[in-house]
């Protein structure tokens, strides 16, 4: 089945996080706590390439699977 393959498992995590740290107030919160503010201005300079390629990556384990190259 191609839900088990690691690289589609890898885009899926990879993209869920991104999206709740980028859609969510989760990473504001922990920044804050910790003393980071200074740094949340920056964190869509590294959460939204990391959606995309993340994205990228479940979308090519997607293709992959539709082309016969699945594991």
């Amino acid at each position: 089945m191609w839900k088990k393959s690691p690289l589609f498992r890898t885009g899926i995590v990879g993209t869920v996080i991104a999206a709740l740290c980028c859609f969510t107030p989760i990473l504001l919160l922990l920044f804050g706590a910790v003393g980071l503010s200074a740094f949340v201005g920056y964190l869509d300079y590294l959460l939204l390439p990391a959606l995309f390629v993340f994205g990228g990556i479940t979308g090519y384990a997607v293709w992959k699977h539709e082309n016969g190259g699945a594991q």
